[in-house]
């Protein structure tokens, strides 16, 4: 876990400041410049350029984590891999593109009830869509190079910092919600015409046609497996932004920013996380290609104790807090037991984390489909029952239950044909001890509030320091997570 560790790290910091940022952007302002409906088409629109952009990459991203560590070639430019990939995700741009507006009359169908203003902007998602798949493809190969730092400072930083001045324009009244919505995607664009400039200067972007000397035996393994993996991945990202296409379509984009500001909580829970898996990645299959199976665990275990402790801490750091929160936002109080049953899962998915990257860089990946294809299945017929019954609950219940299954037949799997499994004595500890603060303060939260009545912000914080002394102090004190402690002990150490 060292090399994980150091560059994790510094991605983490990076990322945190970005989270900040987040915040202010989607937490604050967002809420408090737009309306609701607002909320839910600016993220719906998100949602939809990702798959767009998941569309269009061709299976590219996940060839590149899997074969880049076999061409890794400085002499021969690594022989045209970064230009055959970029090729491939311009003809898939076109072709998909092609497809969203053969698909449009059958949105129109669909939406024009519920979210009529989602079809108002429906242009907007294939140029965003574009300037996320060329980023993507970019930062993934920079992740492949080792180079993950770059990458996540233009994502974190500078892009939340144009999101945020276009956000001030707006509260000043510069900018129309609509000039606002064109600007948010042209910003997008920025990162993605850096890397590539950057590529280019750097010599790893070279357009030659005469660079892609990909070696037959690698070429039908790599069709193979980008094709499996193009249609597995594709299927994940579905499942990430069914709920929210559902949710407007038998709800509308009301319910929908509810929901997708509920999931940005989230995705700010699991940022460090987030950090670790980049790392992981190339990590992984390095470890594949020297056949290093011990290698293998030991990653799967440690990274496995590191996502339960940010999961659990990242769910009672916002789960204590949420009542004062939503307080201040009460357009959002329907999102509570969202974030909590939403959480459950994600926390489930931070534990088995590393399962998902196992498969797609081993010789089982054709597998996973089977297991993705279930849980697109089950996460569709189940939002169809529960989302008319439970409203956005009923998306949560239907997504948390479907990851916590699709979790544990993976996790099985795995263990059953590589031997490999996340669990350890000591994450029972850990879980015990999350368990009995979650029940502490369920029972003693609302008392405190009724004994010491105070200001939403003032409660947040004692209550923040309470969850430190009960939660993270005794993880020290009884080294229940000896990787992040031991880690922790060492920067401590250093900086005294």
């Amino acid at each position: 876990m060292g090399i994980v560790q150091k560059d994790a790290v510094r991605t983490s910091i990076i990322s945190f400041a970005g989270i900040g940022l987040g915040y202010l952007n989607k937490a604050v302002l967002f809420v408090l410049l737009f309306s609701t409906a607002q909320v839910g088409l600016l993220n719906l629109l998100m949602s939809v350029g990702l798959l767009f952009a998941q569309f269009a990459n061709l299976g590219t991203i996940y060839t590149t984590w899997r074969f880049f560590p076999f061409f890794r070639n400085p002499a021969k430019h690594h022989y045209g891999f970064l230009l055959a990939n970029f090729l491939l995700v311009i003809v898939g741009s076109i072709l998909f593109t092609g497809l969203l507006y053969l698909l449009k009359p059958n949105v129109i169908i669909l939406y024009s009830a519920k979210s009529p203003l989602f079809l108002t902007y429906f242009t907007w998602i294939v140029p965003l869509g574009i300037a996320l798949v060329v980023f993507q493809l970019f930062e993934n190969y920079l992740r492949g190079m080792g180079k993950n730092v770059l990458p996540v400072m233009l994502q974190e930083i500078f892009l939340r910092l144009c999101i945020t001045l276009l956000l001030g324009l707006f509260a000043l009244q510069f900018l129309s919600f609509q000039w606002f919505v064109g600007l948010f995607v042209v910003v997008h664009f920025i990162p993605a015409i850096y890397l590539l400039l950057y590529l280019w200067r750097s010599k790893e972007l070279i357009f030659s046609i005469k660079q892609i000397q990909i070696p037959s035996k690698f070429r039908r393994l790599i069709l193979s497996y980008s094709g499996f993996s193009y249609v597995n991945s594709l299927a994940t990202l579905l499942v990430i932004s069914m709920d929210a296409l559902m949710i407007a379509q038998l709800i509308g984009l009301d319910a929908t920013g509810v929901y997708t500001t509920m999931l940005f909580l989230i995705s700010a829970v699991v940022f460090p996380y987030r950090s670790i898996m980049r790392v992981a990645t190339p990590l992984v299959a390095k470890l594949w290609k020297e056949r290093n199976m011990q290698g293998l665990q030991e990653l799967y275990q440690k990274s496995s104790s590191v996502g339960l402790l940010l999961g659990l801490f990242g769910f009672l750091g916002v789960w204590v807090v949420i009542d004062p929160l939503l307080s201040m936002v009460p357009a959002y109080q329907t999102g509570k037991w969202v974030f909590f049953i939403l959480m459950l899962g994600r926390l489930i998915d931070m534990y088995f984390g590393l399962n998902g990257i196992i498969f797609s860089t081993s010789k089982k990946y054709k597998i996973d489909l089977i297991f993705t294809v279930c849980l697109i299945g089950s996460v569709y017929f189940a939002n169809l029952w529960l989302i008319p019954i439970f409203g956005i609950v009923g998306a949560a219940i239907s997504t948390s239950s479907a990851y916590l299954l699709y979790n544990l037949l993976r996790g099985f799997y795995i263990q059953r044909h590589y031997r490999l499994f996340p669990y350890q004595l000591v994450q029972l500890k850990l879980f015990l001890l999350g368990i009995v603060t979650f029940f502490l303060f369920s029972l003693f939260g609302h008392l405190a509030a009724d004994w010491l009545p105070m200001q939403p912000f003032a409660q947040i914080i004692v209550k923040e320091l309470v969850l430190l002394l009960v939660f993270v102090y005794p993880i020290f004190v009884w080294n229940l997570e000896p990787e992040t402690v031991g880690y922790i002990q060492k920067i401590w150490k250093k900086w005294r």
